[in-house]
C-alpha cells in the first residue's frame, strides 16, 4: 500500500498526528495533512491529488459534505472513509451507501481509531481496483496566478444548458454553466477549476462575470421578443455576505429585468445546517423575486425541516437517481420526490435525461420539466442565440 496517497483532514491536532502515525506503521509514507477544508483543497492541489480522504463527518468546523463534493467534482480524489462517531441509525444508513458526495465510501470507523480497522479501509480501496490517482506531474488544478489572468482576459464564460417542458417539448429555461476557454487547453470544465476557484475566494469574481453575460444575453433576447427564465449555481458560501445579494439587484436594475427572471441553484449537500446569515440571504433573494433550486436533490442529507423552513420553489432531481429508471428503487425515489415536490408547492426539474427511454419513462410517471444531453447540451451564448431562434420557428411551423 506503498503506493497510496491519503489526506486526513482533522481540526484536532492529536488525533491527526495518531491517524498519520497509523497510516506510517501501515506502509502508507505519502501522506497530506490540513486542519480545515479550505486548506485541504490546497493542499490536495499542490500534491497533484490524492486516493483517499479521511475526515469526521460529524466535525462542526466545516461543512465536510461541502468539502467532498468541492473534492470529488475537481477530479483529486476517488474515494472518502470517515472517522466519525455517529449514531447506530446514520452508520446503518452510512453503510449501505457506495458512494458519499460523489466519492467511493470506503467505511465508517468509529473512534477511537484501531489500526486493525483501518488496514481493512485501505486494503478494501485496493481490492475495488480504482485506480491510482495522479502524480504530481499529471494535471494539476491551476494556481491563483492563471485564474486570476483568465478572470481578466474574459476566458470564464458561461455556456448554457437549455432546460423543456416534457409534455410539450417547448423551451422552459436555460441554466449557465461556468466554461473556461483556456488559449491553450481548450474549453475546460468545472472539475479541471473550480476547486481552485473556490480555494482562492475569487468564486465571486467568475460569478459576477458570468451573470453579466447572461443578463447581456437575455437582453438580446428580449428585442427579438423572447423571454425565458435563466438559472445560475450558487456556492452557500457566497451567501455569508450581504455584498452579493447586493450585486444581483444591481445587475438586475441595470438591464432592466425583474427578479423573477432568474433562479439560483444551490446544491444539497451545501445546505446543512446553515448559519443564519445564509438563511437571511436566501430570504433576500426571494423577495428580489428570483427563484431558488435546491440541486442534485437525493444526493445529499438535506431534511424536510429544511426544506419547509428555508425558502426554495423548486427541487432538482439528480440524474444519478434516474439512470435505472425501470427499477423500483429509482421510480420510488422519483414518485416520493414528485409527491413531496407538490406538498410543499415546489417544481421539480429532472436532471440527467440521456436517453428517449427515460424521458418518456418519467413523463408518464408525471413530471413536468426536465434536461439532459438527450434533450440538449451545453453551447456557449453564441451558439445559443440561433438554437432558439430554430426552436421557436419549429414550433409555431404548420402541422401537415
Amino acid at each position: 500500500m506503498t503506493h497510496l496517497r491519503v489526506l486526513v483532514l482533522e481540526n484536532q491536532r492529536f488525533q491527526r498526528s495518531v491517524l498519520i502515525k497509523m497510516l506510517d506503521n501501515l506502509g502508507v509514507r505519502d501522506v497530506v495533512q490540513a486542519s480545515d477544508s479550505e486548506h485541504a483543497l490546497v493542499q490536495m492541489q499542490e500534491s497533484g491529488g490524492v486516493d483517499i480522504v479521511l475526515c469526521d463527518l460529524a466535525d462542526r468546523s466545516f461543512d465536510c459534505l461541502d468539502f467532498l463534493r468541492c473534492a470529488a467534482q475537481s477530479g483529486m480524489v476517488c474515494a472518502v472513509a470517515l472517522c466519525s462517531d455517529l449514531g447506530p441509525e446514520l452508520r446503518r444508513s452510512l453503510g449501505q451507501m457506495g458512494s458519499l458526495s460523489g466519492l467511493q465510501l470506503l467505511g465508517v470507523i468509529k473512534p477511537p481509531v484501531q489500526i486493525r480497522t483501518l488496514s481493512k479501509i485501505l486494503h478494501r480501496y485496493a481490492h475495488r481496483c480504482i485506480p491510482p490517482v495522479f502524480s504530481p506531474d499529471d494535471h494539476p488544478l491551476p494556481s491563483e496566478d492563471e485564474i486570476r489572468r483568465g478572470l481578466a482576459l474574459g476566458e470564464f464564460r458561461a455556456w448554457f444548458q437549455p432546460k423543456f417542458a416534457l409534455d410539450t417539448g417547448e423551451l422552459a429555461g436555460v441554466e449557465a454553466l461556468a466554461r473556461w476557454e483556456h488559449p491553450t487547453k481548450g474549453v475546460l470544465l468545472p472539475a479541471d477549476f473550480l476547486a481552485a476557484v473556490l480555494a482562492y475566494d475569487l468564486i465571486d469574481q467568475m460569478f459576477k462575470q458570468l451573470l453579466e453575460q447572461g443578463l447581456s444575453l437575455l437582453g438580446i433576447l428580449r428585442r427579438q421578443e423572447v423571454q425565458i427564465e435563466l438559472s445560475f449555481n450558487l456556492h452557500a458560501s457566497q451567501l455569508v455576505s450581504d455584498e452579493l445579494i447586493g450585486h444581483i439587484q444591481s445587475a438586475l436594475g441595470l438591464h432592466g429585468f425583474p427578479g423573477s427572471t432568474l433562479t439560483f441553484e444551490l446544491a444539497e449537500n451545501g445546505l446543512l445546517d446553515i448559519p443564519s446569515r445564509i438563511q437571511d440571504n436566501l430570504l433576500r433573494l426571494r423577495l428580489l423575486g428570483c427563484g431558488l433550486s435546491v440541486d442534485d436533490f437525493g444526493m445529499g442529507f438535506s431534511s424536510l425541516r429544511s426544506l419547509c423552513q428555508l425558502p426554495f420553489n423548486q427541487l432538482k432531481l439528480d440524474g444519478e437517481i434516474i439512470r435505472n429508471v425501470n427499477e423500483p428503487r429509482s421510480q420510488a425515489l422519483i414518485a416520493s420526490t414528485l409527491a413531496l415536490a407538490q406538498s410543499l408547492d415546489m417544481s421539480l426539474v429532472i436532471e440527467g435525461i440521456s436517453s428517449a427511454r427515460i424521458r418518456d419513462a418519467i413523463t408518464e410517471m408525471g413530471c413536468k420539466l426536465g434536461q439532459g444531453f438527450y434533450l440538449a447540451r451545453p453551447m456557449a451564448g453564441y451558439r445559443l442565440l440561433p438554437w432558439i431562434t430554430a426552436q421557436i420557428a419549429s414550433q409555431q411551423a404548420p402541422i401537415n
